[in-house]
């Protein structure tokens, strides 16, 4: 334990920001999954509701991973990582289906 002032309140703050840090990277965790399973149901169904709320969540998660980058809890370059795999899962859902009509 500190025994500075200046050093106890960086501990406090550090505690803080970490508890933060966390909730963020936690709600991305859970958007994100929560995409892949309506991506996946999406891709069973192929219903306009299912794709309504697959574009949904996206907006949502790249709101989210945005935040999160501007806030300094993710690099920039991971927040654009996380949303080129949400792009690209999409894509790969929606391409047979373009193709196919």
């Amino acid at each position: 334990m500190p025994n500075i002032k200046s050093a106890v309140k960086r501990v406090q703050i550090a505690e803080r920001n970490r508890l933060r840090n966390k909730a963020y990277k936690s709600s991305v965790r859970t958007l994100m999954k929560k995409f892949f399973a309506a991506l996946d149901t999406y891709a069973a169904s192929q219903s306009p509701e299912a794709k309504q709320e697959v574009q949904t969540l996206m907006s949502d998660t790249y709101s989210r991973i945005d935040k999160a980058v501007k806030r300094g809890v993710f690099h920039s370059n991971n927040g654009a990582r996380k949303k080129a795999r949400l792009a690209k899962a999409l894509k790969k859902v929606e391409a047979p289906v373009s193709t196919a009509s």
